[in-house]
């Protein structure tokens, strides 16, 4: 059966994993359900019971569940090809991956195209893990700057990272503190293109110590839908 189309299931775990997440969560948090690989209907669930922003990594993915999905605000939370831009442009309310100029010039371009200022969010590899996608920390304030000379379509809302996964979270504190405090940095920039209100940090298993850290933008999947569906 393919995926999206599966009826009559009990969905209630979701509701009372979604209770008990945004009991956690500071009031200035934004949680953002991620649904890779889950149905429209698991989903549609998680809307009525007040889930505003959902995540996806895929294009693929957006472009499948879009036309079924209650009204939501999307975000495209992983890496982001060039030739695949053009494809979402106008469906997602904040791209959370950017991390190179080739794809900041190519998000401009199609912007451009259809008169629309995009969000976007600056990815920092704060632990300079090979295995990730985001910039160096220090190349971070270089590329903030060139994208406000030259891109005129977007907007640079704030930043996000991904930190190395450890069994106790607190390990990885340090790469949220640096991160933090970069954001503190860069948002002191006056631009009319630069706004920082969103730090994206923290998913289901270190989301707790990246709040801690000053995150107001969390990405959680498993913890409210559970295992992903393959």
């Amino acid at each position: 059966m393919k995926r999206g189309l599966r009826i009559n299931m009990d969905y209630d775990y979701i509701e009372k994993n979604l209770e008990e997440i945004t009991d956690t969560l500071p009031s200035n948090v934004t949680l953002v359900a991620v649904t890779k690989t889950h149905g429209t209907e698991e989903i549609n669930k998680a809307i009525d019971w007040g889930v505003t922003d959902i995540g996806e990594n895929k294009v693929q993915e957006i472009l499948e569940k879009y036309p079924h999905v209650k009204p939501v605000r999307w975000h495209l939370i992983g890496h982001l090809q060039t030739n695949k831009v053009k494809q979402i442009i106008d469906k997602v309310h904040l791209i959370h991956s950017v991390d190179s100029m080739k794809l900041a010039g190519e998000i401009n371009k199609r912007a451009g195209q259809v008169g629309k200022t995009v969000n976007v969010l600056i990815q920092i590899n704060s632990a300079g893990e090979e295995s990730k996608f985001g910039i160096e920390t220090e190349e971070t304030e270089m590329m903030v700057k060139q994208i406000l000379d030259e891109c005129e379509n977007i907007k640079i809302c704030g930043l996000m990272c991904i930190a190395p996964f450890d069994e106790d979270p607190d390990n990885v504190r340090e790469y949220f503190r640096v991160v933090k405090e970069q954001y503190d940095e860069l948002a002191k920039i006056d631009h009319e293109n630069l706004e920082f209100k969103y730090l994206s940090m923290g998913m289901s298993h270190d989301y707790r110590v990246a709040v801690s850290e000053g995150s107001n933008m969390v990405r959680i999947g498993s913890a409210i839908f559970g295992r992903r569906n393959y």
